[in-house]
């Protein structure tokens, strides 16, 4: 069912008022700012994409009350948006909403409607596509037999405007024949898995069972489920999830099951603004909710709360994000080593270890295959491109030359001597060609990781900004997500672009010679038509760095801001497309 759980009608918002469900299905009709509010703190209105575009009608209604012969009090609007966007600060949709509709208030409240009407139907395209690439994905990691699926929350279209995210993964499985059975989690303490996503899914006439939250991972432990999708409040740039409580626990045990884990929610829901799920702002809500339910008190009077009503999922926890745009985030989370394997419970033997011939200390090969897979499933180490490493004291440990980042194992790396980047005794492959570049930031940084990729945005922008003979300079400034990257302002950063010369050695010689003169240096550089390196003070944060710095290239591209490329005695402005 694609009809939309979100309409207009003569001056107001009208939806159905979610707290009656599944015994009363009840219209809610909002005519004033703050009972659209209202209904978004109450969760009458719920779910990411669905409070986004709630809020957009609310900006509607903001703009038609504060217009006065046909003239807009724009302040009073944008002081009563400001307020609909704080209503609830963890989803990112609310806020990306409200922002995108301000750009119309002056136009008047025709205007801002004709925008939320746009987005009210771009968002049941956005979710039958996502759902769509979601299934796909589901079905090319467990092809063997029809899914048995677990989903926590509510991700249909009561959450969204119409279809649905997961659920709508659901309904496409369900469509094609390949689903089995649904594992509804009732998600604690309001229940929006077993009061609403039961009554949409036996609204879709899909099969399924209610669980208790906390069967969830004896449920994947006994071979009941084959794939686990949930959908988001909030995705960061480097792949954290928040979602609503108990997703994260679910995360946890799918990475100890070998089971997929995969993430559906569209674009709008990521936020290149914010690196880590670390800045993620996650509400707390009222004790009433966990220390009784329907009225009834449940627990003795005056109990102290936690009630968190989201967590944050770490990225390498998460096989996928899915959006409308396809995978836009895959790690190896299934099982850490990058392919499917079925685990049994009690069955905890750990892989081989490679080790250090001299110390015996474990090498740290396999966080580095790891990661190296995960990349270059995204695109960013293709075929035999890229390379990492890790310091090891007076060594470090890289990744070897002519092997494709997709097959890499902990057993294809190649210690080297971070002195002369010569390989030690014993190593049986050839070290990466761009050895000297990690080598050149270790001898002088305090880096211990280093990642050096070739994202596509990053790359673009560092062949437009680099110089043939002579090191240059690219600024970029006033994105928040500038922080992300480890330099001295948070709100401006120039960033060195090397020349790419054919001889990879001298490349290391310029990079190590500008980081010894300037030892406040950001931990990231580009070489012009060569990707981007970033290194740390371990490898996720190493990686962090260099996701971070191709979100802020891609953020660039989009918006077309102009930025300041050039030599630091005299810089260029051009316009970006």
């Amino acid at each position: 069912m694609d009809d939309s759980s979100l309409s207009w009608d003569d001056g107001a918002l009208v939806t159905i008022d979610q707290r009656g469900l599944p015994h009363e299905v009840r219209e809610l009709r909002l005519d004033t700012v703050d009972s659209v509010i209202d209904a978004i703190r109450v969760l009458a209105i719920r779910g990411a994409p669905a409070i986004g575009i709630a809020g957009a009608f609310g900006v509607v209604i903001a703009t038609a009350a504060h217009t006065v012969d046909g003239m807009v009090d724009e302040a009073r609007v944008h002081d009563d948006a400001d307020r609909i966007a704080a209503a609830r600060p963890t989803a990112v949709n609310l806020a990306w909403a409200v922002q995108r509709v301000r750009t119309k208030i002056a136009h008047g409240a025709d205007a801002v409607l004709a925008e939320t009407l746009d987005m009210l139907a771009e968002d049941g395209r956005v979710n039958r596509a996502a759902a769509t690439h979601a299934a796909d994905l589901a079905q090319e990691l467990c092809p063997d037999r029809p899914l048995r699926v677990l989903t926590h929350c509510n991700t249909g279209r009561l959450a969204t405007s119409a279809f649905g995210t997961a659920i709508g993964t659901l309904r496409v499985l369900f469509e094609r024949g390949a689903l089995e059975d649904v594992l509804v989690d009732e998600t604690r303490p309001l229940l929006q898995g077993a009061r609403l996503t039961t009554w949409e899914l036996a609204e879709a006439g899909i099969p399924h069972r209610l669980t208790i939250d906390a069967a969830a991972a004896w449920a994947m432990a006994t071979g009941q489920v084959d794939c686990v999708l949930v959908g988001a409040d909030r995705v960061t740039v480097n792949g954290d999830v928040a979602n609503k409580i108990g997703t994260y626990s679910l995360a946890l045990a799918a990475r100890h099951h070998g089971i997929p884990f995969i993430v559906v929610a569209p674009e709008s829901t990521r936020d290149p603004n914010m690196a880590t799920g670390r800045d993620i702002v996650v509400e707390e809500r009222a004790a009433a909710e966990v220390i009784g339910f329907g009225g009834v008190a449940t627990a003795p009077e005056g109990t102290a709360v936690f009630n968190p009503a989201f967590d944050v999922t770490p990225g390498a926890l998460v096989t996928a994000v899915v959006t409308e745009l396809g995978v836009v985030h895959r790690s190896d989370a299934t099982t850490g080593s990058g392919s499917t394997r079925s685990v049994v419970p009690g069955d905890h033997r750990p892989p081989d270890v490679v080790r250090d011939a001299t110390t015996g200390n474990p090498l740290p090969g396999k966080a580095i295959a790891d990661i190296a897979r995960g990349l270059y499933q995204r695109g960013w180490m293709p075929g035999t491109a890229g390379n990492i490493s890790v310091r090891t004291g007076e060594t470090a440990v890289i990744t070897g030359s002519g092997l494709s980042k997709g097959e890499l194992t902990e057993h294809d790396m190649v210690t080297v001597r971070v002195a002369d980047s010569a390989p030690v005794a014993g190593s049986s492959r050839k070290p990466s060609a761009e050895t000297t570049i990690h080598t050149a930031a270790y001898r002088a940084t305090a880096a211990q990781a280093v990642v050096h990729i070739h994202p596509p945005c990053a790359t673009a922008l560092a062949t437009q900004a680099g110089g043939s003979d002579e090191v240059t300079f690219l600024r970029i400034a006033d994105y928040e997500l500038i922080k992300g990257l480890g330099g001295s302002d948070p709100t401006v950063i120039d960033i060195p672009v090397f020349p790419n010369w054919p001889d990879v050695p001298r490349i290391g010689a310029d990079i190590e010679r500008y980081l010894t003169d300037h030892p406040a240096a950001p931990p990231i550089l580009f070489i012009t038509g060569h990707g981007i390196t970033a290194w740390g003070d371990n490898l996720s944060q190493a990686r962090d760095r260099a996701e971070c710095l191709e979100a802020l290239c891609e953020l660039v591209a989009r918006t077309g801001r102009r930025q300041a490329f050039g030599s630091r005695d005299e810089t260029l402005e051009i316009g970006l497309t």
